[in-house]
């Protein structure tokens, strides 16, 4: 009688444990830009756009400079042309300046390998053309008193 007991026992629990799943494990990428971006209503983007000379190569040189530039806390987005030369960057305006993005590049490598030339910031230029003599925005208002 003990015997079966014990086996009657032994096949319960070798039922009871394969009906048990394993937990599933999900992992989830979440860009730290975007969060920021949508939680900082506060945040005004500009744009950069500079030349970066001592590129060698589009794997590594101009990926590793691009990861570097998107990493940047205030940075929506950054791409690096290798053929070009040339990097774009979406940045907070409030957080980071163009002095930031030029030294995170040229820290890439050891100091000497990459430089910025011809730092141009489009989306000011284009704020500047928007308010001329006839503008009626609230934004070139404030300008023309300073």
């Amino acid at each position: 009688m003990r015997k079966l007991l014990f086996v009657v026992t032994i096949f319960v629990l070798l039922i009871a444990c394969k009906d048990q799943k394993d937990p599933e494990i999900k992992t989830i990428t979440v860009n730290k830009a975007e969060i920021k971006a949508e939680n900082d209503l506060t945040a005004q983007y500009a744009k950069a756009e500079f030349t970066i000379e001592g590129m060698s190569c589009a794997m590594g040189c101009a990926a590793v400079i691009e990861k570097n530039l998107a990493a940047m806390e205030g940075v929506k987005t950054a791409t690096v042309n290798f053929e070009e030369k040339l990097a774009t960057v979406e940045y907070d305006g409030n957080s980071l300046g163009v002095v930031d993005l030029a030294l995170t590049v040229t820290s890439t490598g050891d100091g000497e390998t990459y430089k910025v030339l011809h730092m141009n910031t489009p989306s000011n230029d284009v704020q500047k053309k928007e308010c001329d003599a006839q503008c009626a925005k609230s934004c070139c208002k404030a300008k023309e008193t300073e």
